[in-house]
């Protein structure tokens, strides 16, 4: 599969202006429109509502694109090997009329619409208009979202889908947990778990922490728990009482498993060396993570409500 530089260079390179082909960082950072001119942010939008008519017929499905945060999720599932593969087989490389060249920049206009309309995004318009970004505020920062990025870069790996990204770098940061119930009184200390099983994480949950009602029916499985072999795990409360953040280490790295009062909310992974063992700090919105991943150390920020 080829990876998103080779899309870039193939599909999408030779249909940049000849003064920036050799010049990208200025395609990504100069501004395009510095008088607001509302006509050239119309060009997006309108490109974004060609690309919800278009959608069933270029992914053999209905979708209901209706501009809302579930229809990226809708349209990540469609963004499958098969489609992608159809399309990276499509006629027309390096040319306007190519299938994936107007899938891309259409679908990265949509996306863009998506946030500017559900979470008070702005357009950052570049040139060529597909390089455009979204700067998005929330509790997290401004940030500038390349979503014509995010499309590359899912063509090159569908096991990070589009809603993947989405959902870190939009519905996450625009959340709102403190709405979440609060499970404890935050303060408790946990003691680390250290003998694993599946039956003992129950065990220890139920002694421990009486008032969550389970880890849901999503929370991995007891052959999977099992799998992981972890060393240790450990337990800390979140936000105030409202998430409780289980994590482990085995050899291979760091899992995160977050529960709300509802169970099992998500989870992600870290790599990293099998000593010394990670360690968690909270300050504020922040959850810092820190490891060692081949020898370096790292600190990985989020929000504590997870990635």
């Amino acid at each position: 599969m080829l990876g998103p530089e080779a899309i870039f260079e193939r599909y999408f390179l030779p249909l940049y202006p000849a003064d920036l082909r050799g010049d990208l960082a200025r395609a990504r950072t100069e501004d395009a429109n510095p008088a607001n001119n509302p006509f050239v942010v119309a060009h997006l939008e309108d490109a974004a509502t060609v690309f919800a008519k278009l959608a069933p017929a270029l992914f053999e499905s209905d979708l209901n694109l209706d501009f809302s945060d579930a229809s990226i999720h809708r349209l990540s599932a469609a963004l499958n090997e098969a489609a992608i593969a159809r399309l990276l087989e499509g006629p027309g490389e390096g040319t306007s009329d190519g299938s994936l060249f107007n899938v891309v920049v259409h679908g990265a206009a949509y996306v863009g619409a998506c946030i500017v309309k559900n979470h008070d995004g702005v357009w950052q318009v570049r040139r060529p208009l597909w390089e455009s970004l979204v700067r998005l505020q929330s509790r997290a920062g401004i940030g500038d979202l390349a979503v014509f990025h995010w499309w590359l870069k899912s063509l090159a790996d569908p096991n990070v889908t589009l809603f993947d990204r989405y959902r870190a770098q939009v519905l996450v940061p625009t959340d709102a947990p403190e709405r979440l119930p609060v499970i404890a009184t935050p303060g408790r200390k946990f003691p680390r778990l250290e003998k694993t099983p599946y039956h003992m994480l129950h065990q220890y949950l139920k002694a421990n922490l009486p008032e969550l009602r389970g880890v849901g029916e999503h929370f991995p499985s007891a052959e999977r728990w099992e799998d992981y072999h972890f060393k240790w795990v450990g337990f800390s409360l979140l936000g105030e009482g409202r998430m409780l953040l289980i994590h482990g280490q085995n050899a291979t790295g760091a899992h995160l498993f977050w529960l709300t009062a509802q169970g099992f909310e998500k989870a992600t992974f870290f790599p990293c060396d099998a000593f010394p063992d990670h360690r968690l700090e909270v300050e504020g919105d922040t959850l810092r993570v820190h490891y060692r991943n081949s020898g370096q150390d790292v600190a990985h920020e989020m929000l504590w409500w997870g990635l």
